[in-house]
Order: structure tokens, then sequence, then C-alpha cells
């Protein structure tokens, strides 16, 4: 049975778990997307009531009934470097390379309905609300007048996208920032805006979640940092990242979380505050975790190259008709 990832050709993450893989005499086909129709090539065929497909992919032939698990890390878009690409060319092979595989009987991480569905950040915040997790009061409005009263009764602010990356080529990240004392808020009525209460945070933390495997780590707030740099990811700080325990209150809501989002693997952030409560900021199914385990030395890799090389109990079976995600 064969592990299949997809993801770019650039993603040095993937490798620090086709490592794990290859160190398991576990077979492992890696293939992006976008080079359908070039260096990838797919077939299946649909006769007399049975399915047979198969995916090529440097030179390997992979059977898709024969696929133990899908890990869907960091693909580029189906046909995207095609010798003569275009839209039409990538719907059409995205729709061939993903519905053959949502035939198949393997698991996934993450499901890709369950990940476009987990991408939303409304949806996030409020299923991480009702999951138990502590979640700051956050506005999302084209309203200039909404934002006005919600800045009134919360006067120290951060304003952040809500998509997450531009949607540049290559992606560039759109920092966290501080709202101005003196903002009119009247720019919110051009398109939504998200603003949400700013944590005094003493630490940043970044929980990793794999299958019912939670890692998290610490990254402490030095007591000069400036108040404005309200972004793990842009912060001048210096402070290393060192492997921290989850509390249990946290771990039992984030695993409900990973539950009922069906999700496999997730990044999730937290601002630790003074008293020591973990607010919940976002959950990337599909983030970065090679900076946390070069810094921790936590095993993350090696912890979803065994996901992955687990054929799990049930295997194929459904939740709201999507694989089930959580082992």
């Amino acid at each position: 049975m064969t592990v299949l990832i997809l993801t770019c050709e650039e993603d040095v993450t993937a490798d620090m778990v086709i490592v794990h893989l290859n160190a398991s005499a576990v077979p492992v086909v890696r293939l992006d997307p976008a080079d359908l129709t070039g260096g990838v090539a797919l077939s299946g065929e649909f006769v007399h009531g049975a399915f047979r497909g198969h995916l090529s992919a440097s030179g390997r032939l992979v059977s898709i009934s024969g696929l133990r698990s899908i890990w869907v890390r960091r693909p580029g878009p189906a046909a995207s470097r095609a010798a003569e690409r275009s839209e039409w060319l990538t719907e059409e092979s995205g729709q061939a390379l993903y519905g053959m595989l949502r035939g198949s009987q393997a698991r996934w991480m993450n499901h890709p309905d369950a990940s476009r569905r987990a991408r939303h950040k409304p949806w996030q915040l409020r299923l991480a609300q009702r999951c138990g997790l502590p979640v700051p009061a956050t506005l999302i409005t084209t309203f200039p007048q909404a934002a006005r009263e919600f800045a009134a009764r919360y006067p120290d602010l951060v304003v952040k996208p809500v998509s997450g990356a531009h949607p540049q080529d290559p992606p560039r990240a759109v920092p966290t920032s501080r709202v101005n004392p003196d903002a009119d808020f009247s720019a919110v009525a051009f398109g939504p805006t998200l603003l949400q209460r700013r944590v005094a945070k003493r630490a940043d933390i970044r929980l990793t979640a794999v299958g019912e495997r939670l890692l998290a780590a610490r990254k402490a707030v030095p007591p000069d940092a400036d108040p404005d740099e309200v972004d793990v990811r842009f912060a001048a700080n210096a402070s290393p990242w060192r492997a921290t325990d989850v509390p249990p209150r946290i771990a039992s809501a984030v695993r409900a979380y990973l539950s009922e989002a069906e999700l496999a693997y997730g990044a999730f952030d937290f601002a630790e505050d003074a008293d020591g409560t973990w607010w919940f900021l976002e959950c990337n199914q599909s983030g970065q975790f090679g900076f946390v385990e070069v810094e921790t030395g936590q095993p993350i890799a090696r912890a979803i190259a065994e996901w992955l090389a687990d054929p799990g109990p049930g295997r194929g079976a459904r939740v709201n008709g999507a694989n089930s995600a959580v082992s």
C-alpha cells in the first residue's frame, strides 16, 4: 500500500516526512497536480461496475485502489505548468484527479472538502467557541459604524485578513497589525474587515495536531517587546520556541475541534495572556511545522509519517460524506 503526497517540488517540509516513510520502507509517490499533463499522468476506467485508476509521476505508476493514505500538503493548481495552460485545463484536470482520488478508500490528511471548509476564518471562530476554546472578541464587517462601535467597546484592536495570504504569485503573507487609536474605519466599507481585541500576550503558542497527538511549542514574548509587533511571524523576537505541555482543557477542546472539522492535521495558533489563558487565533489545516521541529526537537514529521503509514481501523469509513480524518 502506497502513501500519496500531493505537494509542490519546493516543499522541504514534505521531505522531512518522506525521510521517515523511506526509513520504514513505506512506498511513497510524490506528485504536484500542477505537473498535469506533463510529468504527471492519470487514467481511470469505469467498466462492468468496477473502477480501475492509475497515476504516473517520475517514472512511478501507482494504482488508486492501492493507496493507503493521501497527504494534501501544498499542491499547485492542477495543470498550471502545462505547455498550453488555461483555466479550462486546470478545471478539467482538477476535476479528473480529485474526482478519482475521492473514490479511493485511502485516509486523507486532510480531505479536500474538509480543508476547503476549514479555511473559512468565521467558521473557525464559531467552531472554536462551540468546542470550548477561548476566542477574543471579534468583528467582521463592512459597516464603518459597526467598526466604530466595536472599537468603543474594545479600544485596543488588531486588524487581520479574513482569508489569509494575498493571492499574488508567489503568495504574500499579510501581517496582523495593531489598529491606530484614531482610526475612523471608513475604509471597511470597501471590503470585509476582521477586527479583534488584542490579547496582551506573554507568549505565542503553536500547537500541532496530528490525529490524536498534540505537540505544543511556546515562544515567550520579552517584557520590553514592542506592543505594536503583534504578529509573531514578523516580530523581532529572538526568544526560541520551546516544547510545552498542553493544558487538559485545551487538549480536549482541540480534539473536539478536529473531530467536528474532520481534520487529521491542524496547526493551531494561540496567544497566552498574563493569566495563562490560551486564546484561540486560528487553525491552519496545512500549516508549516518544520521551524517548530527544528527548534524544539519535537517529532512532528515522524508523527505525520506514522499516521500516513498506518492503515487505521475501519479504512475508508465515512463521516458526513468524507473519509474519517481523525484516528
